[in-house]
């Protein structure tokens, strides 16, 4: 029995740690506009653009989550600016259909208890 319950504990830690290998927010950059080039129906340069857009947030959010020293207050505070600045670089780079989609996604994302991104700007590369 107790090789049993050993044997279940294991399989269950494997998946999980399977799991959190999967785990949308701790896709790069790359992976991230990938993934908006299905969901959006993106050309290869929107691809890009968005790209680069994803390495600059990380960038600043690390910057932000270095300064923060730990203070998720204080981290919270600095991001918002960070999230509405990103938002507004991705849509500038959309079609009027494509806004329109992204900006569902976003809501979505918020409706399922996510932070409203939608898109993990914030995972390291």
């Amino acid at each position: 029995m107790r090789n049993f319950l050993l044997a279940c504990f294991l399989l269950v830690g494997i998946t999980t740690v399977g799991n959190a290998q999967n785990h949308p927010g701790t896709n790069s950059p790359a992976e991230k506009a990938k993934e908006l080039q299905k969901q959006l129906k993106l050309n290869n340069e929107q691809t890009i653009k968005i790209e680069k857009i994803y390495e600059e947030s990380s960038r600043k959010f690390d910057k932000i989550k270095t300064d923060a020293h730990g203070d998720n207050a204080k981290m919270l505070t600095a991001i918002k600016p960070l999230r509405t600045t990103t938002i507004a670089k991705i849509k500038a780079v959309l079609t009027t259909k494509q806004t329109v989609k992204y900006e569902q996604l976003l809501k979505e994302s918020k409706n399922t208890g996510g932070s409203g991104w939608g898109d993990g700007w914030s995972a390291p590369n």
